[in-house]
C-alpha cells in the first residue's frame, strides 16, 4: 500500500460511519437494534387464488437524491420485472413503490400498497424501515421479504432476503473444521457490525466444534488497528492458533489491517487468514499481499453471469449487486404459485425446506424469519479468485 492509499485510508477511517456510504453495510446497520417481529413459530401470510394474477408490492428506495440509491432502486425494479416475466405458468401482478431511506416514507408506501391489494410485500432495504412495515402490515396478515441482511429484524412477518454473518461464518467454519482449522483467533471492529459480526462467529465456532483461540477487538481508526497488530502477531506466533478470523466490514479497514498484519508476518504463509466479507471486491483488492490465500464465501456464480448479460442487454447498464435479491424474491413467489399453492405467500409455504434456485446459488427461508444460502469457499492465488469449494446445489427436491 503507498503512502497516499494509508492516509486516505486513515481520512476515511475516521469519518464516522455514513448510513449511505456502503449500501450494503448500511442496510445492515440501519436497524440492528431492532427486536424480532414475533415467535418463529407463528403462521403469517395470506392465501391465494393461484389461478389469478398475484398482486406483489415492491419497495424500492428510489426518490433520496442519492446516485447509489437510484441505481439499486433501478436494479431491483428491473430484476423483478424480469423475474415475473420468466414466471411462467405463474402470473405476478408486479406494483412498484418508492419507500426512500427513512421508516415513515416506507411505512406509508407499505400501507397505500395493502390498501390497493398487495398480497405479499419485497422489500424495504433498510432494516429499519423494513422492521417498521413488517409491524404496520402484520395485522392486516401481509408477509414482508425484506432486502436486508440483518437478522436482528427477522421473525413473525419479518423475512430477510440478505446473506446473513450467521451464513457466512457458518460457511467457513465448517470449512475450516473439515481441513483442519479449529482454532480461530478473532479480530473484530469494535463498532456495532463488528459486535454483530463477532457473536456470528463465535456462534460458528461453538456450532461446528471449533475452538475460540483468543480474540482482538480493535477501534475502528489507523491507531486502533495498529494497536492490536502486536498482540495477533505473537498469538500467531505461539503456535496455538489455526486461522485469524477477521470482521473488516467497511471499505478503508480491510486493505489497511491485512497489510499491517502482513507486515508483521501474519499471513497465508505463518496461518489460514479467513474473512467475513469478500475480499475479492473491488477488484484492486486482489493485488493485496494480504489477501493471498486467504478463504473467504462468495455467492454461486454460475447463474450470475448469464443473469448480468441478459440485464445489460436489456437495460444499458450493470445491474446492481443487490438488485438480483429482488429477482429471487419473485421468483421464489412463481415458483410456489406455479405448484399451485393456496399458502404460496405464507409462513408455511415461503419457508418449504427444499427451497429455492435463485441467482446467487440456492437459498431457503427458515420460521425465524432469516435464511440460508448455499456460498461457496473462494482464495486469491496470484492475484486471481479462486474457488476451493463450490456451493451445494439444492437442499434437495421441489425449486424452481
Amino acid at each position: 500500500m503507498s503512502f497516499i492509499e494509508t492516509m486516505r485510508g486513515a481520512t476515511l477511517m475516521r469519518r464516522p460511519l455514513a448510513r449511505l456510504g456502503a449500501v450494503a453495510t448500511a442496510l445492515f446497520l440501519a436497524g440492528c437494534q431492532a427486536g424480532p417481529m414475533g415467535s418463529s413459530g407463528t403462521q403469517t401470510g395470506q392465501q391465494i387464488d393461484p389461478r389469478q394474477p398475484v398482486p406483489v408490492a415492491l419497495l424500492v428506495p428510489a426518490g433520496t437524491g442519492s446516485a447509489d440509491l437510484d441505481w439499486l432502486a433501478r436494479s431491483l425494479t428491473n430484476s423483478a420485472r424480469m423475474a415475473a416475466a420468466d414466471a411462467q405458468g405463474a402470473t405476478i401482478d408486479l406494483r412498484i413503490y418508492e419507500a426512500g431511506s427513512e421508516p415513515g416514507q416506507a411505512v406509508a408506501s407499505a400501507n397505500r400498497a395493502v390498501d390497493e391489494g398487495a398480497k405479499i410485500i419485497l422489500g424495504p432495504l433498510f432494516a429499519d424501515s423494513a422492521n417498521a412495515v413488517g409491524n404496520t402490515v402484520a395485522p392486516r396478515g401481509v408477509n414482508v421479504l425484506s432486502f436486508s441482511n440483518n437478522a436482528d429484524i427477522a421473525g413473525g412477518n419479518v423475512f430477510v432476503l440478505g446473506n446473513t454473518f450467521d451464513n457466512v461464518a457458518n460457511r467457513l467454519i465448517r470449512y475450516g473444521v473439515r481441513n483442519g482449522k479449529r482454532r480461530i483467533l478473532l479480530v473484530a471492529e469494535d463498532d456495532t457490525a463488528g459486535q454483530v459480526a463477532s457473536r456470528a462467529i463465535e456462534g460458528a465456532i461453538s456450532a461446528n466444534g471449533a475452538v475460540l483461540a483468543g480474540k482482538a477487538v480493535h477501534p475502528v481508526s489507523t491507531s486502533g488497528i495498529d494497536g492490536i497488530v502486536p498482540n495477533v502477531a505473537s498469538a500467531v506466533g505461539s503456535g496455538n492458533v489455526d486461522a485469524v478470523f477477521v470482521t473488516a466490514n467497511q471499505g478503508a479497514v480491510l486493505p489497511y489491517l491485512l497489510d499491517k498484519l502482513n507486515g508483521a508476518g501474519v499471513n497465508a504463509a505463518s496461518t489460514q487468514m479467513v474473512g467475513l466479507t469478500r475480499w475479492d471486491q473491488p477488484a484492486a483488492r486482489l493485488q493485496l499481499p494480504g489477501v493471498q490465500g486467504g478463504w473467504f464465501a462468495v455467492p454461486d456464480t454460475r447463474m450470475k453471469a448469464q443473469f448480468d448479460q441478459r440485464y445489460r442487454s436489456a437495460y444499458g447498464e450493470a445491474p446492481h449487486e443487490l438488485g438480483s435479491l429482488a429477482y429471487d424474491g419473485v421468483a421464489a413467489i412463481s415458483a410456489l404459485v406455479r405448484a399451485g399453492n393456496r399458502n404460496a405467500l405464507t409462513t408455511s409455504g415461503l419457508t418449504q425446506s427444499s427451497g429455492f434456485k435463485g441467482i446467487n446459488g440456492t437459498f431457503r427461508l427458515k420460521r425465524d424469519g432469516t435464511n440460508e444460502r448455499a456460498l461457496s469457499v473462494a482464495t486469491v492465488r496470484n492475484g486471481q479468485l479462486v474457488i476451493l469449494d463450490p456451493a451445494p446445489q439444492s437442499f434437495g427436491g421441489f425449486g424452481f
